[in-house]
């Protein structure tokens, strides 16, 4: 008998920024995805301290073509058929719906794409999972308002997350409200549209946008339960669990301590309120957070039915100078390098047994499912002479996150499913290249912009297939 429950969701994930492109086809607004460039310029855009809200006849902007995915989903979605996807995590590009965010009706161009999309998938029996905002900030909200740095956001945000439910009703069981919501702390334009001034406090403004974030998604919570009577919508968050470096009790409290900023944002959308370590945080750094009169009521009455979480990697703390200066890097997140651990060409930290530790501290944590909604590896493939690609290094990565899977269900977590990232080939999120690749599909594109766009299979698409086939117990 499998570990995996029959109707487990075995799956993959892509996001509207890194596979749509067509950023101006059929109506589309310019978002901040938009005008993240690759190269050096990258991080410094990411991070808000680079203003950069209009494309530059100096930088390629990977996100502009993306995969094409926008012109390819039928086919695309066929070969997540063949692969035997059960589910197909996607997001919504904001600005198809509402090109500038505040529009009065949605663009119906941008609805009608992500209803075929959803019809398709559904023609092969695929269950979409949906997140509302990926990253995908409209440039005129940026502009007028500061991104989610304004409470306005909240209202603009409720207002696409109403038109989705009551269009996608019948199409769509499962939501998520913000991708990786915990990514605002680290590179805050990406994430939720936010730049900085000279002489600005920081920190005030990030804990006050990722409050309007999370009264955001409690309200959009509310009306999916209002609109899709039994729907599951979920939180998602940028998860790894973070080992002490050494038994020293300084080392400990780091790591507690860096461990809860991350976990801070789903307490909120998981229990419904803030708690009392994030209050002495804010208190002690100084940050008053505006509430809103009802805002305690609104997070305390609808908080989520399920944890999604991207794992890539562990992390570690020190509060050892010397070890902090060996620090590696994984999904934007610094960290200090764990000397039992290989890492990937891009310096990420390489630990199955992590995912079973973060599964097994999230459950104890939230006792509500979960849901991988992303764990791969970024590598370069070479296709042979013949086209063929040998990613076995990719196989047996995803195989020891699925043995890992496998024993965090038998010590009791609840798992719902499993979307590997990213089931093709896609721009990465954190460097912009192509050359990054995640997929079991090959696209034939490079990190200038070249290439056919033509798709083809990697030697790890016929061993997830087979995986699936099989319920994760043939690896």
């Amino acid at each position: 008998m499998s570990a995996f429950k029959n109707d487990f969701l075995w799956g993959g994930a892509i996001a509207a920024n890194q596979t749509e492109g067509a950023y101006n086809v059929d109506g589309r607004g310019l978002a901040n995805v938009d005008v993240i460039p690759s190269g050096e310029d990258r991080f410094p855009v990411m991070l808000g301290k680079k203003i950069m809200l209009e494309p530059g006849k100096d930088h390629i902007y990977p996100a502009m073509e993306g995969i094409d995915f926008y012109h390819h989903y039928k086919e695309d979605i066929a070969l997540f058929a063949e692969l035997g996807l059960k589910t197909l995590r996607i997001s919504i590009a904001w600005t198809r719906i509402f090109p500038m965010g505040e529009e009065e009706m949605p663009n119906e161009k941008g609805l009608e794409f992500y209803e075929n999309i959803f019809k398709e998938c559904k023609k092969y029996d695929i269950e979409p999972l949906v997140t509302i905002s990926h990253f995908d900030c409209p440039v005129h909200l940026i502009k007028k308002y500061g991104g989610w740095k304004s409470r306005k956001l909240i209202e603009c945000y409720t207002k696409l997350a109403k038109v989705l439910f009551t269009r996608f009703k019948g199409l769509v069981h499962y939501w998520i409200t913000f991708n990786e919501i915990n990514m605002i702390l680290h590179l805050p334009f990406m994430g939720a549209g936010v730049r900085f001034e000279e002489g600005d406090n920081e920190l005030q403004i990030k804990y006050q946008s990722a409050h309007h974030e999370l009264i955001a998604s409690a309200l959009a919570t509310k009306m999916a339960h209002e609109i899709i009577p039994g729907a599951m919508i979920g939180c998602m968050l940028a998860a790894g669990a973070t080992y002490a470096y050494s038994c020293n009790p300084e080392d400990v409290q780091k790591a507690m301590d860096k461990e809860r900023e991350n976990l801070f944002f789903i307490d909120v959308q998981s229990r419904g309120e803030y708690p009392g370590y994030a209050k002495r945080f804010l208190r002690e750094n100084g940050i008053e957070l505006v509430f809103g009169e009802k805002d305690e009521e609104i997070l305390k009455s609808n908080t989520v039915d399920f944890i999604g979480f991207s794992y890539y990697s562990s992390r570690c703390a020190s509060v050892d100078p010397e070890i902090i200066n060996g620090k590696t890097s994984g999904n934007a997140f610094k960290t200090v390098k764990n000397p039992y651990l290989k890492a990937s060409e891009w310096g990420w930290q390489i630990d199955p047994l992590g995912l079973r530790i973060t599964s097994n501290q999230l459950y104890d944590r939230y006792q509500k499912p979960l849901f991988i909604v992303e764990n791969g590896l970024g590598a370069i493939d070479t296709p042979e002479e013949d086209g063929t690609i040998n990613d076995d290094y990719r196989i047996e990565y995803l195989s020891e996150h699925v043995k890992a899977m496998k024993e965090a269900i038998a010590d009791g977590v609840d798992l719902i499913g499993y979307t590997p990232w990213g089931c093709i080939d896609l721009v990465s999120a954190s460097t912009g290249e192509m050359k990054k690749r995640y997929g079991f599909i090959y696209v034939d594109k490079d990190n200038e912009g070249n290439g056919t766009l033509n798709r083809s299979k990697k030697k790890s698409f016929y061993w997830y297939k087979k995986v699936i086939e099989t319920n994760g117990e043939e690896l």
